[in-house]
């Protein structure tokens, strides 16, 4: 048996799950090879360290109380919300949200200028268009 093909069996005659002639021809082959001899037993030892760290504290009645609880959570029914805060909840949306819309439009239509009062308009909104009064380019050039 060669090195490569021992080393892939070796983990399986570590766990001795291997069959009883393949286990002698890998305790042969390690008792002619120093370095997979060598390999064998720190596998042994890394394997037995975790073993060793394996923590096997299981509740045996986990299982059961969370079975139990999830039944007694199913059987409960969810309370129903009265009829009047289904209906209402909704309407009371939708007017707030058709009032947010209505008052956005209102925000971003321009004011009505009368034509014969041009001056009062200008009164009243005295920088509402600047930049057509004076190009930025004309402010700056002096």
């Amino acid at each position: 048996m060669n090195c490569k093909l021992a080393h892939k069996k070796l983990i399986f005659f570590v766990e001795q799950e291997l069959p009883v002639s393949e286990m002698e021809q890998v305790r042969q082959h390690l008792k002619q090879c120093a370095p997979c001899a060598h390999f064998a037993e720190e596998m042994k030892k890394t394997l037995s360290i975790i073993e060793a760290d394996k923590v096997e504290d299981e509740n045996p009645f986990f299982f059961t109380r969370v079975k139990a609880r999830l039944e007694n959570t199913a059987g409960k029914q969810v309370a129903a919300r009265p009829v009047l805060v289904r209906i209402l909840q909704p309407v009371a949306f939708s007017v707030i949200l058709l009032l947010g819309v209505y008052g956005g439009f209102k925000l971003g239509q321009t004011p009505t200028i009368n034509a014969g009062n041009n001056a009062e308009a200008q009164e009243l909104i005295p920088y509402w268009n600047e930049l057509d009064a004076e190009p930025i380019e004309t402010f700056l050039m002096e």
